[in-house]
């Protein structure tokens, strides 16, 4: 099966700029959202899709069809960018804006809606970083267990493995926060 990327990469390697400008359009708004996801500002985020696309337009003819799908390449690169932010700020993480609400959904429930979304970001910027970047691609980017392991640079059974185990720390940190917000209510 053919690269759905291949020929837009092989004209960015000879300069390309209307092929660069198509590659952009097409995985922008995933390379921002994945750095999102993973660095927690918006800012960062863009800035980190700079730089990857930096390096698409830099080393496209360094890019070998059929060795990896050209956007796992971007994914891979983007993951990097981002575990080395976040390594070299002493961080874990920064905060996920939460998505905007259902302006058709009532108030209350628009309000639960972003705490919930809350919780779980807060329990997901609290995991380790392989686990969280695991999750990452895994759930918000969308890629296969095949495509998440190699960005990672890890097996598939790895992978699987990072994944079973950030599951089961948010399950386990959003149990205990629930049970933490019942008692609350039960003695006040």
């Amino acid at each position: 099966m053919r690269d759905p990327d291949e020929e837009l990469v092989q004209r960015v390697g000879v300069g390309d700029k209307r092929a660069a400008a198509e590659l952009v359009r097409r995985h922008l708004p995933k390379m921002v959202g994945l750095a999102r996801r993973m660095l927690g500002t918006h800012a960062e985020a863009e800035d980190v899709a700079q730089d990857v696309f930096l390096r698409v337009w830099k080393h496209a003819n360094a890019w070998r069809p059929g060795q990896a799908k050209f956007e796992t390449w971007m994914h891979r690169v983007a993951m990097n960018l981002c575990l080395d932010r976040l390594r070299r700020s002493g961080r874990q993480g920064g905060e996920i804006s939460p998505e905007m609400p259902d302006k058709r959904a009532s108030a209350t429930r628009a309000l639960d809606d972003r705490q919930r979304r809350e919780r779980v970001r807060d329990a997901l910027q609290r995991l380790p970083e392989r686990q969280r970047a695991a999750l990452v691609l895994c759930y918000y980017q969308e890629r296969s267990n095949i495509e998440a392991a190699e960005i990672l640079g890890v097996s598939v059974d790895a992978l699987e493995s990072l994944l079973s185990r950030a599951r089961r720390s948010l399950k386990s940190a959003l149990a205990a926060e629930r049970a933490d917000l019942l008692s609350g209510i039960e003695t006040g």
